[in-house]
Parts: structure tokens; sequence; C-alpha cells
């Protein structure tokens, strides 16, 4: 589903260039859950970044589903994170001036196969089924964080992505919340056959892996 080949990463620094990433090489088969353990500034974020069409890499090739990323139009690539590419972020990104549900909705409003109507009550559906449905009219501002995470996990679930890829998912919940997201993650795999990518400080969270990979010093091993 998903190849990475000798990716490089160079970030500047003044005069000097930091290696982020050294030559990494990766292969994902379509409905694996995958966790790329690491310690803070080892380069996690940014990989998954490449994987997802986010960052280019200052060397090297990523192939979703036999197309080359960084070899397609803007256009096109935007399009495939859009359609087929979710993200969910350790700080969720809601748009604190939006509702629940308008947050969850934005996404489909650049996806225009479906109709306003079909649209609204997907997006309902996924917030009953994160048990949220009391909380559509809410601001982010009067949700707890595990219910905001769940609203950031249904936005990117909102265009039936085959790949989610998720950016420290439980980093900023506690236990028990960071548990339910273990949960509903795991059930999106099991259900839809939901390629799954996440980078983690959380050990738990690896525990319910197909692959687990550790990055250090900018390489995957």
């Amino acid at each position: 589903m998903i190849k990475a080949r000798d990716i490089h990463k160079y970030y500047k620094n003044g005069k000097e260039d930091i290696h982020v990433l050294k030559g990494i090489d990766l292969n994902i088969d379509q409905g694996e859950i995958v966790a790329i353990l690491g310690p803070s500034g080892a380069g996690k974020s940014t990989l998954l970044h490449i994987l997802g069409g986010l960052d280019e890499p200052s060397k090297g090739q990523v192939s979703f589903e036999g197309n080359s990323l960084w070899e397609l139009p803007q256009k096109e690539l935007s399009g495939i994170r859009n359609r087929l590419i979710g993200f969910v972020f350790q700080f969720y990104h809601l748009l604190p001036e939006f509702t629940v549900l308008e947050n969850v909705l934005l996404p489909a409003l650049i996806h225009k196969n479906r109709d306003a109507k079909e649209k609204k009550e997907k997006a309902e559906g996924l917030l009953k089924s994160f048990g949220l449905e009391k909380r559509t009219g809410h601001f982010p501002s009067q949700l707890s964080g595990g219910e905001q995470q769940r609203t950031a996990i249904a936005r990117a679930l909102i265009n039936d992505p085959k790949l989610l890829l998720c950016d420290e998912p439980t980093g900023n919940l506690d236990s028990e919340n960071g548990q339910e997201v273990c949960r509903l993650l795991k059930k999106l795999n099991q259900e839809k056959a939901m390629t799954i990518i996440m980078v983690t400080h959380n050990l738990d969270m690896a525990k319910f892996a197909s692959k687990v990979y550790n990055i250090r010093d900018g390489f995957l091993r």
C-alpha cells in the first residue's frame, strides 16, 4: 500500500544541516497497524508527515498505492490527502470557532462526491459511534481532552480514508481516555481493514500493532 525508499530529511540550523532522517526504507501493507516508537526529536513526526504527503523528503521517494507522491501535481496530491488519508494529531487542531459537527464536516466540504445531507448524516453517525451525539453543537473549548481527540478522529474518518496517520494520538490524554482511543483505533482496523500508522511514546498503544519499529539517530530499526 505504501512504500518509502531511501528517505532523507535535512533541516537548516543557521549554516548547519541537521540530518533528521538517514535513508529510511519502509513497506506497509493494506490492513496493517504499524507503531513507530522513539524519543522526542528522533524524527517520528517528520517521517509520518512525509508518508502522508504533508512534508517533502530532501531525498527519496514515497509511493502510495502505486503513485509516487512527490512526482504528482500539487492538486492531485492534495486530492489524495483529502480523500484517501486521514490525519490525527496530538494537539487535535480543531477550529475553535466551529462546533463539533462543523469541525468533523470540514474535510467533506472539499470532497464533492456526496451531497450536503449525506455528508451531515455521515458526520452525525461518526459522532454517535464515538459517544459524542450530545456534543454536536458544542465548541472545542467545551469538551474534555478525550472528547476533543474523539472528535479529531471522527474528522479524520469523514471521507472514509484507506490510511489513517496518528501523531501521538494519546499524548495529551489520561490513561482512561488513552485506552479508549486505542480501542477505537483497533475497532476501525478490524471492521474496515483500515491501515493505521502511529507514532507514539505509549508502549500500551504499540501492543496492538502488527509491526513495531524504533527510530533513533535518524535510522529505523
